[in-house]
C-alpha cells in the first residue's frame, strides 16, 4: 500500500452575486442554483469556521430563517437536515426545496414578508496544503490521529465522501486496502457521523476508535 499522505485544507469563500430578501426569493434562488458548492458551503463551512456556528441552527438556511425571518417552525425543520445522509448535494438541495414548499403551503403563511437582513448565497472552493505527514502503516494512526490538523480531519473524513467512488472517508478506504484484519476498524470509522459535532469532537472520536483497536493494529503492524 502507498503511504497515507495527510493534507490540510481551507475553504475559499466566494460570492455568487445572488441574495434573497424573503422566503419566496430564497426558494427561487435555491431552485436555480445548480452549483453544488453553494449547498456545500452553507451546510459544511461552519465546521471550519466554528466561531460563526449557531449552536442551535448549524446550517445557514435554518439560522437565517430563525434570526432574520423569525420563523422558528421552519428553522427547526431545516436544522435537522444532516448533509452526510445525502449521497449528493443535489439531493440535499431538493430536500431543502421540499421543506420550504411545505411551509409556504401552510394556511396563513406569507412568504413575501421581508427578512431583517437578506440571505447572501456563497460558494466554496477547497484549497489544499501538504502537511508533510506520511503514515506508512495503520500503526501510524495511533501516533497521528489525535493530533491531525482540523483541516485534515475535514478533508479526509468529510470532503472525501464526495471524492471517493464508494462515498467513504479516506481513512476507511486506506485501511481496506491493507487486509481484512483492519476491516472492523475501517467500518467503525465509516459509520461515525460527522455532523452535529465540532471537528475537535470528531477528531477525538476518530482517535478513540483507533485506540480501541490498538492491540490488533500493533500485532498486525
Amino acid at each position: 500500500m502507498d503511504p497515507f499522505t495527510v493534507a490540510d485544507c481551507a475553504l475559499i469563500v466566494m460570492a455568487t452575486g445572488e441574495k434573497a430578501r424573503n422566503l419566496r426569493e430564497l426558494l427561487d434562488r435555491i431552485r436555480r442554483m445548480d452549483d453544488p458548492g453553494v449547498m456545500y458551503f452553507h451546510f459544511w463551512d461552519g465546521l471550519l469556521h466554528p466561531d460563526f456556528v449557531d449552536p442551535e441552527y448549524q446550517n445557514d438556511f435554518a439560522s437565517w430563517v430563525y434570526h432574520d425571518l423569525h420563523d422558528r417552525r421552519l428553522a427547526e425543520r431545516l436544522s435537522v437536515l444532516n448533509p452526510s445522509t445525502f449521497n449528493t448535494m443535489d439531493q440535499l438541495r431538493e430536500r431543502v426545496i421540499e421543506i420550504i414548499e411545505d411551509r409556504m403551503d401552510e394556511a396563513g403563511f406569507d412568504p413575501r414578508m421581508d427578512a431583517d437582513n437578506p440571505f447572501f448565497f456563497m460558494r466554496s472552493q477547497i484549497l489544499l496544503f501538504d502537511t508533510q505527514i506520511r503514515m506508512e502503516r495503520p500503526a501510524d494512526l495511533l501516533t497521528w490521529m489525535h493530533q491531525l490538523p482540523l483541516g485534515s480531519v475535514f478533508y479526509h473524513f468529510i470532503d472525501a465522501r464526495r471524492r471517493t467512488k464508494t462515498g467513504r472517508n479516506d481513512f476507511t478506504e486506506w485501511l481496506w486496502g491493507w487486509d481484512d484484519n483492519y476491516g472492523v476498524l475501517a467500518e467503525e470509522i465509516a459509520v461515525i457521523d460527522p455532523y452535529f459535532k465540532s471537528l475537535y469532537e470528531l477528531r477525538a472520536q476518530l482517535a478513540e476508535a483507533v485506540h480501541r483497536h490498538e492491540k490488533g493494529i500493533l500485532a498486525d503492524g
